[in-house]
């Protein structure tokens, strides 16, 4: 079952979890479909579709090895215990979805903005909407093979990160680094929310 990480059934839902939304955010191609998919214990639901020429001079078409894309959504449900569950919902990254961004950031807890440091660039009028938005947010570094590794320092200071911004590095092929980074973000939402509500 792709998005489960054991030939056990995902965790059934009894009603008394505390349940949270998290939005998954980033730029075309920085990951957010596989970090769902990594850590979610159901069957993770997608909306890729085949890049065409059509996308020309709209999207970045030109990238290797991406062939898809999000269009509307994807979706994951991860239970971190018995009693909090995540449900993820990954939006498009090119801005002509951000109006589903800013649909699917209703009634988001926060904001995991995944980047590739190949293309810091483009991460930017994503952190700029979150930002407009209002919701917390941290931003997770996917790590791509021979991609620069810039320090957490300098990566603040290109990103104009405040200090209370988690910076997080992670695999999003690799369920243990997705589910940590998924972790510190919980973490730091508490810090901003120390008793959420059901």
């Amino acid at each position: 079952m792709k998005g489960c990480k054991s030939s056990e059934p995902a965790p059934v839902l009894h009603g008394h979890e505390l349940t949270r939304k998290i939005l998954v955010a980033g730029h075309l191609a920085a990951g957010k479909t596989t970090l769902i998919g990594s850590v979610s214990q159901i069957p993770p639901v997608t909306t890729e579709e085949t890049m065409t020429s059509a996308g020309i001079g709209i999207d970045h078409t030109e990238l290797p090895g991406k062939s898809t894309t999000t269009v509307a959504m994807d979706f994951g449900r991860l239970h971190l215990s018995d009693d909090l569950v995540l449900y993820l919902f990954g939006a498009p990254g090119q801005p002509r979805f951000f109006p589903i961004l800013q649909d699917l950031a209703l009634g988001a807890l926060g904001v995991l903005v995944l980047a590739d440091t190949r293309r810091l660039g483009d991460t930017y009028p994503i952190l700029e909407l979150v930002e407009d938005l209002g919701l917390p947010y941290a931003v997770a570094i996917n790590r791509f093979e021979g991609a620069p590794q810039p320090t957490e320092e300098r990566l603040r200071e290109v990103m104009r990160l405040a200090p209370t911004i988690p910076v997080i590095t992670c695999d999003a092929r690799d369920y243990r680094s997705s589910l940590n980074a998924l972790i510190v973000f919980v973490k730091h939402l508490l810090t901003l929310t120390p008793e959420p509500s059901r």
